[in-house]
């Protein structure tokens, strides 16, 4: 059965997708740690980020550099944030997200009622930065 990420980066969940190639996925989260907060997914639906090939494994590093670049432009934030947790969806990801500080990095913090103009503020903001 497909994981709640491939029917987002296939389309048949909505998202807010700023990135897609043949290997990987980038889309904004529902609780975002901060605005802006996005998950590099794979395509390929692994549980863990270890079980990854390592050539895959680097391709979505890759892509959670090129956006946390875009991220760091795009909130003006003095620091971008890399966290690979996995407990949250059987599918390996990458969360990347504007951080202002350690607290940034608090799962506890997250946002789960963000409005959909704020996500779509966010996912306009990402798109244009990477431009």
């Amino acid at each position: 059965m497909p994981t709640v990420f491939t029917k987002i980066i296939t389309g048949e969940l909505p998202g807010r997708i700023v990135w897609s190639d043949e290997r990987a996925a980038a889309f904004l989260t529902i609780a975002p740690l901060t605005p802006g907060h996005t998950l590099v997914v794979p395509r390929a639906e692994v549980d863990e980020w270890t079980d990854l090939e390592p050539e895959l494994a680097g391709h979505v590093l890759g892509v959670a550099h090129t956006i946390g670049r875009a991220l760091k432009r795009a909130f003006d934030a003095p620091r971008v944030g890399l966290i690979v947790a996995g407990f949250e969806v059987p599918h390996a990801h990458v969360h990347v997200f504007p951080a202002t500080d350690m607290a940034d990095f608090d799962f506890a913090r997250a946002v789960p009622d963000v409005s959909a103009e704020e996500l779509d503020a966010s996912h306009r903001r990402i798109v244009d930065a990477l431009g």
